[in-house]
């Protein structure tokens, strides 16, 4: 059986994902066989996999680090948020139930050998498994039911490396504490430390990894520096909004920009469909969060969100609704996707993820939809690709067709508001350029060119490899692989200062 290693963080958005990613990217380019892992995620970004199931959007990307197509073997247990107490549990791929925090750990030993199954197969076909943890171990809270830390490392015997992101400050803090709180026997899983997103002279740094090596009598494998362009594929809508602007907007290619706002929904998902227009040169997009910010916005783009219903009353609290049909009203574009769509129509009846039954929705499009108890969960790949994660269906339409695959119209419009359950559509080069074109006209922004040369899915595999360039040159590489072949560290120190 191959060995394995478990990426942990002293919290959420430390940079496991990317690592990970990275790891899977540069072990793939050195020919060895490599297949990620996350155990359990909470997260309402996810991707349709080659099975028909979905699973986090942060596994599909490491997968595609690794060379490898989407499986929800990759992520078994995925919880995706549909309000601050309930989430939905999805198990190797499909929706099982919507679940409490306390029904959910109710059954910890009946999804913990699901958890170990899958891990142990990949074992057995991989030369290697990088493993992601979820949150942090620190949690100790939650030790007793840990799925996805210390819980996996201790069932299955992974070495733990640890990465924090210094950028918040008071990481030489969060990395001996993290340790410190853990219990003897997962302590000595933790093999080490990498410090992600350092700015500055890494020797001044120094001295403190040395201070922290003699306290844990563990090493630091790596600085990783802060990089700029690392911006695609945030694996939580948390992280991507932490920026008002998103991505790193290019000058545009004419004399004019094209403004992009987009809602921030409490409960979005998949908020990832909306950054292949931010690597579009000349086109700003900004979450917004108030009626006022779509004055001087070209575009409005309402995104998916796990809690339609939900979502469409905050519009309503905030006046966004209202913003949203003045803004269409003068001959401006309005687009939604998948739950956006939804309450672009007329009514949604929605039995299943809210229980609200029939309620009036924006009405910008002639269609109704009605939720139904199966998920819609389909990949395309035909003239266009994308993929489909949803309850509701669209149960009547009277608008035109906005683009067809197979024959079939797959978004509607009326005028300058367009609608699709897809996400991932703007992936398709031709078709993203075609689109701001007709939107730029439509706009009266004559200023605006659209770029003939920027290849989105090329960019998803350049940030890849960017990760990968930034641990093969600040990374003890030799030492953190090694551990997939040494296996947890032999008596490491234990912080006794809690036990």
């Amino acid at each position: 059986m191959s060995g394995a290693l478990l990426v942990a963080g002293t919290s959420s958005d430390a940079g496991k994902s990317t690592v990970v990613a990275g790891l899977c990217r540069l072990l793939a380019r050195k020919g060895i066989r490599v297949a990620p892992f996350k155990a359990q995620n909470m997260s309402n970004n996810s991707a349709v996999t080659v099975e028909g199931g979905e699973i986090g959007r942060a596994q599909a990307m490491q997968a595609r680090a690794a060379g490898l197509a989407p499986s929800v073997r990759f992520n078994p247990i995925l919880l995706k948020p549909g309000s601050d107490t309930t989430s939905q549990l999805v198990i190797r791929g499909q929706a099982a139930d919507s679940v409490t925090a306390t029904g959910y750990w109710s059954h910890p030993n009946r999804l913990l050998d699901i958890v170990l199954d899958e891990l142990s197969q990949l074992r057995s076909e991989f030369d290697a498994v990088i493993c992601e943890g979820a949150g942090s171990p620190a949690e100790i809270n939650l030790r007793a039911t840990d799925l996805a830390n210390m819980g996996l490392a201790r069932a299955a015997n992974v070495p733990v490396i640890l990465v924090g992101d210094i950028d918040r400050g008071g990481l030489l803090a969060h990395l001996f504490g993290t340790v410190a709180v853990l219990e003897p026997d997962d302590q000595a899983l933790v093999a080490g430390f990498i410090v992600n997103k350092f700015r500055g002279d890494a020797a001044l740094l120094e001295p403190g990894l040395r201070q922290l090596a003699e306290l844990t009598g563990r090493p630091t494998y790596g600085v990783l520096p802060y990089c700029d362009d690392l911006w695609l594929d945030a694996e939580d809508s948390v992280s991507a909004l932490a920026h008002r602007v998103i991505g790193r907007p290019q000058p545009p290619r004419g004399s004019g920009w094209l403004r992009v706002a987009v809602p921030r929904l409490p409960r979005i998902s998949n908020s990832t469909d909306i950054e292949a227009l931010a690597c579009e040169p000349g086109v700003l997009v900004r979450w917004v969060s108030q009626s006022a910010d779509l004055v001087d916005a070209d575009v409005v783009v309402l995104p998916g969100t796990k809690a339609t219903v939900a979502d469409l009353g905050w519009l309503r609290e905030r006046g966004l609704d209202s913003a949203i049909a003045a803004h269409a009203a003068a001959g401006r574009t309005v687009l939604g996707i998948c739950g956006g769509f939804q309450m672009l129509c007329r009514w949604i009846d929605d039995a299943v993820e809210s229980g609200s039954g029939r309620v009036a929705a924006i009405g910008m499009l002639d269609a109704d939809i009605v939720f139904a108890p199966d998920k819609v969960l389909r990949r395309w790949q035909s003239t266009l690709h994308g993929y489909e994660i949803h309850h509701g269906r669209l149960s009547r339409c009277a608008e035109a067709g906005w683009f067809e695959v197979n024959g079939f119209p797959q978004g509607y419009r009326r005028g300058q508001v367009f609608g699709t359950h897809w996400h991932g559509l703007f992936d398709n080069d031709d078709f993203r350029r075609r689109w701001l074109t007709d939107v730029a006209a439509a706009t009266g922004r004559d200023g605006f060119v659209v770029a003939d040369d920027i290849d989105v899915p090329a960019r998803r595999d350049g940030q890849l490899d960017m990760m990968a360039d930034l641990l093969d040159a600040h990374l003890d590489v030799d030492a953190a692989i090694g551990l997939l072949g040494s296996g947890p560290p032999p008596r490491p120190t234990v912080i006794a200062a809690l036990h």
